[in-house]
């Protein structure tokens, strides 16, 4: 062998001692720990060391500590990325997140160190899978109610830390509250202890890491909104996939146990790890702490499943325990938008037990109760799997057909008519039933198609009872209207 590379020319044998020395170099510096890809390792080496911005102020998440360092649950996690992949991520300082996206949009940086994915930020963002789960919660003052449903608080105040994702969020999709910018999120909460805003939201973790390290007892948490949850990734810039492709290897090389050992060495330990000698005392708090994060957590999981059922509750008629208005008018408007979208048939029927009140005057209001139950699953059981019924209000119900013209419309009522005649009900006396229906057409509204269906509900009820009118078809506008329109 000796021989043979003693033959070579000078140059070549400097260039293979050269790829030795770098082998040799790369087992020195450690390889890296997930398979890269030829590309993704020549990206490494092009880029010795790269920018990242962070939240200078958002312990245990993250922070710049008074040495310039990046600390914090994502510092550890980040550095547990760089070990993996071989990357040199480094800080740029920020005064401020605001600052830190204003120097991401410049390019100063290439990485945001731990966002939430938004259609503002993907202007100039991608984004890698999340680093990091959280579920948001509802910080109130102790006194306030639980909050099971934010699209129906009036008059209240959100505070917001600016430039978050939740301020971007709340602001689109919840009008009805006024936000409160701040600075900081502990300012968020400072105004809601203070009294200066009704509620808050945060993130669970650093809810109660906070609450009990500023003394904040008067304030709770309320609820959870599903849907609003925390999942933290590493934002970077669009003109960089390659890095990105980079950080999804390292994050999902992060075992449970490592991502575990982070989270218990930051909600353990931090609040008492500079001041506290007495490593008694300090470990006594640091299970303090995880028994409050453990109660926060059992208490989230409850509020949450209080909200699944008082949203079930607001839905389901208790009586019938079909769905009633307010449970159907919660998709009725989408699904009447995708029938005229899709230009497919739709068809409502309106239903009104006869002559109601004279069940309840000769029977009793508990014999009228069961009649309305006995008619409700009669109903049921005898529409099809795609239809759907709620009880719209006192002995009126109504059904939803799906692809059902008028014709098929007035088949169904007229089949659900003869049912309920045949049916012998708790009073002892047939009943009869009357019925209005009315077919959904380009211009329809939830109330317009509502209405012609009362409407031809109403010409039933005229007519004699026990029998099912159809709604006549709006006509088209005249020329001559028109020409008056355009006028």
């Amino acid at each position: 062998m000796l021989r043979r590379l003693g033959r070579l020319p000078d140059y070549r044998l400097l260039f293979g001692l050269f790829l030795l020395l770098v082998s040799t170099t790369r087992l020195w510096a450690g390889e890296p720990q997930v398979p890269l890809s030829v590309t993704q390792q020549v990206y490494i080496d092009a880029h010795p060391t790269l920018s990242m911005c962070v939240d200078p102020d958002w312990l245990p998440f993250e922070a710049i500590d008074k040495n310039k360092q990046h600390v914090g649950i994502a510092a550890d996690l980040i550095a547990l990325v760089n070990a993996k992949t071989g990357l040199q991520i480094q800080l740029h300082p920020t005064s401020g997140w605001e600052e830190s996206l204003a120097a991401s949009q410049r390019g100063d940086c290439v990485v945001l160190s731990l966002l939430n994915q938004t259609p503002e930020r993907e202007q100039w963002l991608i984004f890698t899978e999340p680093l990091l789960d959280d579920p948001n919660v509802l910080i109130t003052r102790e006194e306030h109610p639980f909050i099971s449903d934010v699209a129906g608080l009036t008059d209240k105040t959100i505070a917001l830390q600016r430039g978050t994702a939740m301020s971007e969020l709340f602001a689109r999709n919840f009008p009805n509250l006024t936000i409160i910018d701040t600075d900081t999120e502990p300012a968020a909460m400072q105004l809601v202890s203070d009294g200066k805003a009704d509620l808050t939201l945060r993130s669970l973790v650093v809810a109660a890491h906070t609450i009990k390290q500023q003394g904040w007892y008067n304030l709770k948490i309320s609820g959870q909104i599903p849907g609003y949850e925390n999942r933290l990734r590493m934002g970077v810039l669009q003109s960089e996939h390659t890095l990105r492709d980079i950080l999804d290897l390292g994050i999902a090389a992060i075992t449970e146990q490592e991502r575990q050992r982070v989270m218990d060495r930051h909600l353990s330990l931090q609040m008492v790890s500079e001041v506290v000698t007495d490593y008694t005392l300090a470990y006594g708090l640091g299970i303090l702490l995880a028994a409050v994060i453990g109660t926060s957590l059992f208490w989230a999981r409850r509020l949450k499943s209080l909200n699944r059922q008082l949203e079930m509750m607001a839905q389901t008629d208790s009586l019938t325990r079909l769905p009633n208005r307010h449970g159907l008018n919660m998709t009725l408007e989408k699904d009447l938008r995708r029938a005229q979208r899709y230009r497919r048939p739709l068809t409502v029927i309106m239903l009104d037990i006869d002559h109601f009140k004279h069940v309840n005057d000769q029977c009793g209001h508990l014999t009228g109760d069961k009649v309305l139950v006995r008619f409700g699953q009669l109903l049921l059981d005898n529409l099809r799997e795609t239809d759907a019924i709620c009880r719209w209000g006192g002995e009126e119900f109504l059904v939803l057909c799906f692809e059902t013209d008028l014709d098929q419309g007035r088949l169904l009522a007229e089949r659900l008519l003869a049912s309920i005649r045949q049916h012998r009900f708790p009073c002892g006396d047939s009943i009869t039933t009357s019925a209005g229906i009315a077919q959904l057409e380009p211009a329809d509204t939830v109330d317009t198609l509502v209405q012609r269906a009362d409407d031809a509900l109403y010409e039933a009820k005229h007519n004699g009872r026990d029998q099912a009118c159809a709604a006549r078809p709006t006509p088209p506008a005249t020329e001559h209207g028109d020409h008056d329109n355009k006028a």
